[in-house]
């Protein structure tokens, strides 16, 4: 069995340590780490999500995605989108640079509360997917009203 000495002597700063070290050469190297192509430090397709009393809206940008491309599910209060973005490659081309991501990618996004998913609508304009997605009645707020106790 091989040791390896830490300058402070404490066993679970070492493990923590190395724990650090392994971890941060995973993800150094996607590839290892068996993920996409679509790799950014907060995952593909980027989202905004916001709402207002009666609605959760989620936007993403899918530039060249086309509809037929897409599939969009929600589950409670999940939003998943699939979608695939085709090869670009021109024949005989060398390339010099190759950013933009292809292939297949899919993105999991928690809503912040219950959806009703019969109403769903989605649209996609300018390479932006804008989603609306209804709140199931559960989750709207409810003005409640306070009774006066007599005496």
């Amino acid at each position: 069995m091989v040791y390896r000495s830490v300058g402070n002597g404490f066993p679970i700063q070492q493990l923590r340590d190395e724990m650090d070290r392994l971890v941060t050469g995973v993800f150094a190297n996607p590839a290892v780490a068996g993920a996409t192509r679509f790799i950014t430090g907060r995952g593909f397709p980027a989202f905004n999500v916001w709402e207002d009393a009666e609605n959760v809206y989620a936007e993403t940008e899918v530039p060249g995605v086309k509809p037929n491309d897409l599939d969009v599910t929600v589950v409670g209060n999940e939003l998943t989108v699939k979608g695939t973005r085709a090869e670009d490659t021109a024949a005989g081309a060398v390339y010099h640079r190759r950013e933009r991501g292809r292939g297949s990618f899919t993105r999991v996004v928690s809503l912040p509360s219950e959806i009703n998913p019969g109403a769903v609508q989605a649209s996609l304009s300018d390479g932006v997917l804008l989603l609306t997605l209804p709140k199931a009645e559960a989750a709207k707020p409810r003005k409640i009203k306070v009774n006066a106790e007599t005496k």
